[in-house]
């Protein structure tokens, strides 16, 4: 049973049909890749969790039992369309978002200062958020949405607007929150990231569930059964891909009589990038 599990969730927004018996099942301490074209159902699924949107029919549950708005005081939500106001003073507006999730003053200060040095923005307590790059606002978002130490965090895209670098921060403490028990709904089109971060993932397409699952258990499933054996002989190094539907073992047994040594033999893993393509357009034929 996962922390948050969704059963036959539909919703419609007049003829519009956005989700279509889509069922999902997010363990607990684990990175959820929520994944899908735009229009494809995610962002409906990321509001019926957040109890922002009810659905027309079935329910989300919340350790096994309905979802309450006590719940969702413990998840951290960053939507796609950040929401901060421009006129207030970063340290404030950060304050007040942290009170809103039932921290006390005292807490909220302890937190944020910790957060502020971790990401090295000290310096911006008293800059307007209006002075803020796109990415510096970024930054403030994030920590805004996991200082109360949620149990569940929803994050949506939350690499928009950041340069490689601090890209790389936020995949780290993601890493580390995780780490520390929470449960993760990241929502992205990079799937390099989905690789890098997710453990399980849930593809969505038209309103449909496409596809869930363990992302390696989905990688090895749409695999083309090939390998890639790296070896040298009295020419130098050379690669070869060899396929296992071929008679991998004959194969390697010709090539290791003609004398060479083998310095690598490892199955060639087909990229999420390609899969997600390949699965979104088979459901849409």
């Amino acid at each position: 049973m996962g922390l948050i599990e969704c059963r036959e969730l539909c919703k419609s927004f007049g003829e519009k049909v956005a989700l279509d018996h889509v069922s999902l099942d997010i363990p607990e301490g684990k990175i959820f890749g929520l994944l899908g074209p735009n229009g494809s159902g995610k962002t409906t699924s990321i509001r019926i969790i957040n109890r922002i949107t009810i659905p027309n029919s079935g329910e989300v549950l919340f350790n096994g039992r309905p979802i309450t708005q006590r719940d969702v005081e413990r998840i951290g939500y960053m939507p796609e369309e950040r929401g901060l106001y421009r006129k207030m003073e970063v340290g404030e507006q950060a304050m007040y978002l942290a009170q809103l999730k039932g921290m006390s003053t005292r807490d909220a200060q302890k937190e944020l200062k910790e957060w502020f040095i971790r990401f090295g923005i000290q310096d911006w307590w008293k800059k307007k958020v209006e002075e803020l790059s796109k990415g510096m606002a970024q930054k403030l978002q994030f920590i805004t949405t996991v200082v109360h130490r949620p149990s569940l965090l929803i994050l949506d895209e939350p690499f928009s607007g950041f340069d490689p670098v601090n890209a790389d921060v936020i995949r780290k403490e993601i890493l580390r929150l995780r780490d520390e028990g929470a449960t993760i709904i990241l929502s992205t089109h990079n799937m390099e990231s989905v690789e890098e971060l997710c453990d399980n993932i849930a593809l969505i397409n038209n309103s449909k569930l496409v596809i869930t699952g363990g992302v390696e258990e989905i990688r090895k499933q749409y695999g083309n059964n090939n390998v890639e054996l790296v070896y040298t002989d009295e020419d130098g190094r050379h690669t070869e891909v060899l396929s296992v539907r071929t008679n991998t073992n004959e194969t390697l047994r010709g090539i290791i009589d003609r004398g060479v040594t083998v310095n690598s033999f490892k199955e060639l893993m087909p990229r999420m990038n390609d899969i997600f393509i390949k699965l979104v357009k088979e459901s849409e034929e």
